[in-house]
């Protein structure tokens, strides 16, 4: 796989892809991509799953779903973990990210 291209799986009732978690940043946001995988800057420490809350919120809130759409499948206790977001296609994920497909 070429550098810096996203891996996206489509499933059939949404997607999963990977993300890279850097917690205890100045602010949220998505700051690229890293690899195959999305890169997301937490403010919240990685303590007692506050990461991970705050990772399936923010990702609920750019690609516009229920956060009870958004499920850490993999990787609860990684900064490496694989998202699966249902709910939604491929289309509408680069479309929410703005990203180019």
């Amino acid at each position: 796989m070429p550098d810096n291209v996203l891996d996206i799986r489509e499933l059939p009732d949404g997607i999963a892809f990977k993300v890279r978690v850097q917690p205890r940043a100045s602010k949220n946001m998505v700051a690229g991509i890293m690899g195959d995988c999305l890169k997301i800057k937490l403010t919240s420490p990685p303590v007692d799953g506050a990461a991970n809350a705050a990772c399936t919120a923010f990702i609920a809130g750019i690609l516009d779903v229920a956060k009870s759409s958004v499920v850490i499948t993999t990787g609860q206790n990684s900064r490496l973990k694989v998202i699966k977001v249902t709910g939604i296609d491929k289309k509408k994920f680069f479309t929410m990210l703005c990203l180019d497909n």
